[in-house]
């Protein structure tokens, strides 16, 4: 008997407390509740849903809380792009200025063929690994070809190319998540000025006779290009593009410096134009890379 009394006694006490707790869980409910705002509803209806981290956040749904409640710019989703951002911009109330699209460059262009001092290396497949062998290969300054930046990428926008990482720009969408993905921070996303943009493609610091003794193609700070363009400087053994003075429109004497270059190390990346599509149709397109540059279009800090 003693027995059922303390069963029932405990199934009690048990009811009594659900009962007030679920009291004081509701209570504090509707005390404590804090509505959300719904424009970030809103805005993660006019996100693509990718949560790539391109704008700097872990998903679409933080980045449309930032927007709402910490004021982050709204054209930071790279791959809803110009519209995700006319878009943002309507729900919030704002005013959306003119922007450059960042893009991936590669400041690499040398393939296998093109290096020397490449002994064999046995380790892991990976760039994260293999960048903690010395003397992997003869320049530090190049790609080594593992493909880290393509397995990042989930846009199918990035492949290794017979050693060397080259971007598919019709397909990218500027994520970044390549050049947060490669151990040599050799890809940085740019703001692009026009859909092709004039680079320098190597980055090699080194003296031209240490350049040619591990690569074929970097840069040795001839100077022919500085002779044939005032938009050329050597600076560092490096040649660098002024893109404060750099008009896509009007490229100038530029075009003429690329002629003259030795190591064929002046070229363009982005999207081909349909009239270099025609020029070029039977013949095999080059890698296109660039080196780091700096302009004052924005804050970011260009290499070139």
């Amino acid at each position: 008997m003693m027995t059922w009394i303390t069963i029932g006694l405990s199934a009690a006490t048990l009811l009594l407390m659900a009962v007030f707790f679920s009291f004081v869980l509701g209570w504090a409910n509707r005390a404590f509740h804090v509505p959300e705002d719904p424009r970030v509803e809103a805005c993660i209806g006019m996100l693509p849903g990718a949560n790539c981290g391109g704008c700097g956040f872990v998903g679409c749904r933080e980045y449309a809380v930032a927007v709402v409640h910490d004021g982050a710019a709204v054209d930071r989703c790279t791959v809803g792009g110009a519209e995700t951002a006319v878009h943002l911009a309507a729900i919030m109330g704002v005013r959306l200025d003119a922007s450059l699209p960042y893009r991936p460059v590669v400041h690499c262009g040398a393939h296998f063929e093109d290096r020397r001092m490449r002994p064999p290396y046995r380790g892991e497949a990976r760039c994260a690994a293999a960048n903690l062998v010395t003397g992997v290969q003869g320049c530090t300054y190049g790609c080594l070809g593992f493909g880290d930046c393509q397995r990042a990428c989930n846009f199918d926008a990035i492949h290794v190319i017979d050693g060397l990482a080259t971007v598919d720009y019709e397909r990218c969408v500027g994520c970044g998540a390549c050049a947060r993905a490669c151990p040599r921070n050799i890809i940085t996303m740019v703001p692009f000025k026009a859909e092709r943009v004039l680079v320098v493609a190597c980055s090699n610091h080194d003296a031209g006779k240490d350049v040619q003794r591990v690569c074929d193609v970097g840069c040795v700070a001839c100077k022919a290009c500085q002779r044939a363009s005032s938009l050329f400087t050597v600076e560092d053994n490096l040649s660098v593009i002024d893109y404060d003075a750099y008009n896509p429109a009007n490229l100038g004497d530029a075009l003429a410096a690329m002629k003259k270059c030795p190591r064929r190390r002046l070229t363009f990346v982005g999207k081909p134009l349909p009239e270099d599509l025609e020029a070029v149709a039977d013949e095999k397109m080059p890698a296109v890379v660039t080196a780091d540059f700096k302009t004052t279009v924005d804050d970011t800090e260009w290499r070139g």
